[in-house]
């Protein structure tokens, strides 16, 4: 049976000036996740908002373990790529 984990992630963007200033952070984060964790990856909620952005990364695999592996190597990496500005971080399954 498939399992689908999904990692919400939410970012806070104290230096963003404009839309265009967040969506910079925003995608080049989507295309560093998508590359090098073969995951989706989509900007799910704030999309008007310049400071904020909620970004989910999503993973179906047959095991648990390796999906949840997957799930935290994203969440390292986003922490290491954003910082401080990661602030919150989870993690829902679909079984």
């Amino acid at each position: 049976m498939p399992v689908i984990g999904v990692l919400t992630l939410e970012i806070r963007l104290d230096t963003a000036h404009s839309l265009k200033d967040k969506r910079h952070v925003i995608q080049g984060l989507k295309e560093r996740l998508r590359h090098k964790f073969n995951v989706a990856v989509a900007e799910i909620d704030c999309q008007d908002l310049w400071q904020r952005g909620v970004v989910a990364a999503v993973t179906v695999s047959g095991d648990h373990v390796y999906a949840a592996g997957v799930l935290q190597s994203v969440e390292k990496e986003a922490a290491t790529l954003l910082g401080a500005q990661l602030v919150g971080a989870t993690v829902e399954w679909l079984e």
